[in-house]
């Protein structure tokens, strides 16, 4: 197949296009108080374990690096050398679903240690959503969500086939507000650039 009029790549702008619009209505619903304890949980725990799925994994894997050059003693669920969760332990799940039977499994078995499950996700009331002791919800299209029921996919074209596919909405937008957590627990521990550079992997 050969692209030949501009015209030809319409979409790769539509579709930024409504992630950063995504983005900004998730930013108009975020609960202030959900943030405020989820930042003071991770203050206070013994040691940080992060876990999700597939493309939300990545995005639990890349906000576990960045607590690690924070300082933070992280680990992520599935890996050969993660310990044993204990009561004191803190432990993130990302899904989109918040039914992603894998990890919302894990969650039970974390809920039956006595540790606090924080989730992210774009469904408050899902298996996850449930049981976790602070729900962190971003409302995003996932990679169940079928339709086009949602007034930022009509924003776009009304055209389905025109949306970024499957889960991607919820996976950068978790991916930003994740950053942007960091970004504030630099400022609430007074962290320097040069001191998360120093904890940067410098075998690769």
């Amino acid at each position: 197949m050969k692209i030949d009029q501009v015209k030809d790549c319409e979409d790769v702008i539509l579709s930024m296009e409504f992630i950063v619009d995504n983005i900004n209505e998730v930013i108009k619903l975020l609960d202030r108080e959900a943030i405020k304890n989820m930042l003071q949980k991770i203050l206070d725990g013994e040691r940080i374990f992060v876990m999700g799925a597939g493309r939300s994994g990545l995005v639990a894997k890349a906000f576990g690096m960045r607590l690690m050059h924070l300082g933070f003693t992280v680990y992520v669920v599935g890996e050969t050398t993660t310990p044993a969760v204990g009561q004191k332990d803190i432990v993130i799940a990302i899904s989109g679903s918040g039914e992603t039977r894998s990890i919302a499994d894990l969650g039970k078995i974390v809920k039956d240690i006595g540790s606090t499950l924080i989730t992210v996700t774009s469904k408050k009331e899902s298996t996850l959503g449930r049981i976790s002791d602070i729900t962190m919800v971003l409302p995003s299209k996932t990679k169940n969500d079928h339709d086009a029921g949602g007034s930022l996919e009509k924003n776009m074209r009304g055209d389905y086939k025109n949306l970024p596919p499957l889960g991607t909405s919820f996976e950068i937008t978790s991916l930003v507000f994740l950053d942007s957590v960091i970004a504030q627990l630099i400022t609430l521990i007074g962290a320097t650039e040069s001191e998360l550079k120093a904890r940067h992997t410098n075998i690769e």
